[in-house]
């Protein structure tokens, strides 16, 4: 549990006083755990997690380090929200309702009271908007970049949940939403010098910062995907891995790629930044193949998820991810996706 935190120090590591630790958690972290009745105010050393009958837990588990995976003077409340919503974007892609999550901080010695609570309200406001609650984890210090874990629990009816190696050659190719808005996003974070307008550029900035995880669209394709995943490395490398697992190719057509008004208006200014769009990270949307015997409910499907989707390509056999350009010719992609090493 978080509050277990005070036998976590390393080699060359001071401790924060454990009144000053343990009044941070009652402070800021007890609060978000009391919905959930079996984390028991994070006052024991794990907390339950009780499964309704007939349902699989799925977990997941995603870290995030200052200066990877964030910026430093990003907002904190963004940068706890990005944390949670990736996570929730896993249990997405499985077809789970999600139920909670723990947390583990590594806090630097220079972190500041205020800029702790911003955190966790960030971490407030999504729990809120999706219904979930802390349920443990631990807190440490560290002399290096701030990080952060979050492991998130769902269920999901046994056998429902969706997997990565179901796709069969002719199963059609969908994704949700549109692509390569947090690639872009990114590079307006980092200074880049695309020609956009203000708004195109503060769209960017919350797609890369605020992904939106799909939660509804997991939960309508069960039982019509064949296999499915959120786009996290990069919509080639993550359709890559649903290639891998179920041994099978892909052919894709950037010409139907869904890209927002922003992602366009950078595309009409710089040809070339299509492979970032189809390359770049942290979409948080889902990839997902369909039988045609089953594409007929995909409508329904969309209309209760209340999120876009479209065909982008189809499964074929073999192996690897075909592209072609805008003008249907094949293209070349050097880097398919983001890779820590």
């Amino acid at each position: 549990m978080i509050c277990a935190a005070a036998n976590s120090q390393g080699p060359g590591m001071s401790a924060p006083d454990d009144r000053g630790e343990f009044a941070r958690i009652a402070r800021h972290f007890a609060p978000l755990a009391k919905g959930y009745p079996l984390a028991f105010g994070l006052t024991d050393d794990a907390a339950l997690i009780r499964p309704e009958p007939g349902q699989d837990i799925v977990v997941t588990a995603d870290g995030m380090v200052a200066g990877v995976h964030f910026f430093s003077d990003d907002p904190p409340d963004r940068i706890a929200r990005k944390l949670l919503r990736s996570n929730l974007s896993d249990l997405a892609a499985m077809g789970a309702v999600a139920i909670g999550y723990t947390l583990v901080t590594a806090w630097r010695p220079d972190t500041t009271d205020a800029w702790i609570e911003a955190f966790a309200a960030g971490l407030r406001a999504d729990q809120q908007r999706y219904g979930i609650w802390l349920m443990g984890g631990d807190t440490v210090a560290t002399d290096g970049p701030l990080s952060f874990t979050v492991t998130a629990f769902g269920q999901v009816p046994t056998g429902q949940a969706l997997r990565r190696n179901g796709a069969q050659p002719g199963d059609a190719i969908f994704v949700s939403g549109t692509i390569g808005d947090a690639g872009l996003g990114l590079i307006c974070r980092r200074g880049g010098k695309q020609v956009l307008e203000r708004q195109h550029r503060e769209y960017l900035l919350e797609r890369h910062q605020l992904p939106e995880p799909r939660l509804a669209l997991g939960l309508a394709l069960r039982g019509l995907a064949s296999a499915a995943l959120d786009i996290s490395d990069g919509l080639i490398a993550d359709l890559g891995h649903i290639c891998t697992a179920s041994g099978v190719g892909a052919a894709i057509r950037a010409a139907d790629v869904p890209f927002s008004t922003a992602a366009r208006a950078a595309l009409a200014e710089q040809p070339a930044v299509l492979a970032t769009l189809l390359t770049a990270g942290d979409d948080y949307e889902l990839c997902f193949t369909v039988p045609a015997a089953r594409r007929e409910a995909l409508s329904s499907a969309e209309a209760s998820a209340g999120v876009a989707i479209r065909q982008i390509g189809e499964i074929i056999a073999g192996e690897g991810v075909r592209v072609a350009g805008l003008d249907g010719a094949p293209l070349a992609i050097a880097r398919p996706g983001y890779r820590h090493f």
